[in-house]
């Protein structure tokens, strides 16, 4: 069988709803109780001018929900909207099993860089989820104080990876995260499920060839 050329080599991935999955089932049981339209937290407290700061590491999280609290008093009593704030800031995550074997996978054969926009926290979660040890580096945009879809995050974690851009895949949930890594000359997946993941990679890990 010949072996199928590989268009990259270094995989750089997202981590939120890509590997990490939040669980805000508390959250909108709260919503309902106030009498909210479910989601109506998520959309304050991720609205770039109180969710940017966070990823850029200008502010903690601490900062960032009494703000997002601040903000939902608009719509419900402040002691309720202080639970609010705290039931998104506090909602339980876990990693993916499948996406991370699959990333294991990649680890074993190819640089792995975890590219994500996410809080000063960032250690601590992966460390939580039992993933510290999963990509060879990770890029937190409150660390390098940028955040994707900004050129510069890309070129950071490619210049880790020791590739140039275009010979790196970008692997992430959101239409203009991708698009920005595409602009660079990097092979993309539109993540939606493990499914979009393995059928890029599973091609070397079949016997039709190896990366």
């Amino acid at each position: 069988m010949t072996p199928v050329t590989r268009a990259f080599d270094a995989v750089l991935c997202d981590l939120d709803n890509v590997v990490r999955f939040y669980d805000f089932s508390a959250l909108t049981a709260l919503e309902r109780a106030s009498g909210l339209v479910e989601g109506l937290t998520a959309s304050v407290a991720y609205a770039p001018e109180l969710d940017l700061p966070l990823l850029l590491g200008r502010i903690g999280v601490d900062e960032w929900r009494e703000a997002v609290a601040g903000r939902m008093s608009a719509h419900v009593p402040p002691g309720r909207a202080g639970e609010l704030a705290r039931a998104m800031a506090d909602a339980p995550f876990r990693a993916d099993p499948e996406v991370v074997g699959t990333l294991r996978r990649i680890r074993e054969v190819m640089p792995l860089v975890l590219v994500t926009n996410a809080t000063a926290e960032l250690d601590r979660d992966l460390r939580a989820m039992g993933i510290a040890d999963l990509a060879h580096h990770v890029v937190g945009s409150a660390r390098v104080g940028v955040a994707k879809p900004a050129r510069e995050i890309y070129e950071i974690a490619a210049g880790l990876a020791g590739v140039s851009c275009d010979r790196c895949l970008f692997v992430d949930d959101r239409a203009e995260n991708v698009e920005a890594a595409a602009a660079l000359g990097m092979s993309t997946v539109h993540y939606r499920s493990p499914r979009d993941l393995r059928s890029v990679v599973e091609p070397w890990f079949s016997g039709a060839g190896r990366p």
